[in-house]
């Protein structure tokens, strides 16, 4: 008895039907599935509308970065032994740069100074050469300069070629100043320049005295300029109470002048002296305090002749 086997084209109408089967369920299947919604979903949108927004993109693209490497750096130097090398490498690279031959002073060169206040102010400034740039304090050398009385001002730079230039406005004497225990030497605005030993020392510049004289400076040389013919004989001038001027002139004479306008009433008096040769005559003082009535004082002789021509018999007692 033969065993049954089925005829060929009914095992292949099988399986082509097999393989068609799943086709169907797979379209059904798409058919059953819902549909991808294209919109954004929450979380998205609420993202691109931050993102949106010009504080949080500055934030994201500058403050982020930036806390990131603050952050970084904080960790780093937190180590004391980091701290400690770090600075040493910074410490040793700034020595390495400053010691550098370009940058070294070995010359220091002193213009507009005589050579007395040339070594005064090397004295001051006392800078150990050769000196790096860098560890010269140029404003306070300048102001250690200043110091000195006889520098009006001073600049002080360094050039190429390792020069430590100074260069000096040197203040110039114009009157001598009497004081009780010493002469000095003023300039034009009445500060001082130097000390001086003897009167003969500067005898080419006037001769002022008193009290306040030195604040009165810029007057009393318009005084002098003023006197013309008088200088010759000027002795000096003498600042009474701090507010006023007497010239003092040869053979013991003073003109006392006004505290206000003495300029003016000098010029009065030297157009008297041209008309009537008033100063040539025996008088002790020509007092101009009171501009409208001038008051002369005549010397004891000369008053003795002029009550005598008046018929005044005067009467000599001796003690």
């Amino acid at each position: 008895m033969q065993p049954l086997i089925a005829p060929p084209r009914l095992v292949a109408t099988r399986a082509v039907a097999s393989k068609a089967a799943p086709a169907p369920a797979r379209a059904e299947a798409k058919a059953e599935a819902p549909r991808r919604d294209p919109a954004p979903s929450r979380a998205a949108y609420r993202w691109h509308r931050l993102w949106l927004t010009p504080l949080f993109r500055t934030l994201m693209r500058v403050g982020l970065p930036a806390f990131v490497i603050v952050m970084g750096l904080g960790l780093y130097l937190g180590n004391a032994d980091r701290r400690a090398a770090l600075t040493g490498h910074f410490t040793d690279l700034r020595a390495a740069l400053e010691q550098r031959p370009e940058f070294m002073v070995s010359l220091m060169s002193i213009d507009g100074a005589t050579p007395a206040l040339a070594d005064a102010i090397r004295k001051v400034a006392a800078v150990p050469l050769p000196k790096s740039s860098f560890d010269i304090d140029l404003l306070a050398l300048r102001d250690r300069i200043a110091t000195l009385d006889a520098v009006a001002t001073a600049d002080v730079r360094v050039k190429s070629g390792g020069v430590l230039q100074i260069r000096i406005t040197e203040r110039v004497p114009a009157v001598v100043l009497r004081k009780p225990d010493a002469l000095e030497l003023l300039d034009a605005s009445g500060h001082r320049v130097a000390l001086v030993l003897a009167r003969a020392d500067r005898p080419d510049l006037p001769l002022l005295a008193g009290d306040g004289a030195a604040k009165a400076v810029p007057e009393a040389l318009q005084i002098i300029a003023a006197a013309g013919p008088l200088v010759p004989r000027l002795r000096g001038l003498v600042r009474m109470g701090d507010r006023r001027w007497d010239i003092v002139l040869d053979r013991d004479q003073r003109i006392l002048l006004p505290a206000t306008d003495p300029v003016k009433a000098l010029e009065r008096i030297l157009a008297l002296d041209k008309a009537e040769n008033l100063l040539a005559r025996d008088i002790l003082t020509v007092d101009l305090r009171l501009q409208e009535r001038p008051v002369l004082r005549l010397a004891p002789n000369a008053l003795r002749e002029m009550r005598r021509a008046n018929g005044i018999e005067t009467v000599e007692s001796s003690l």
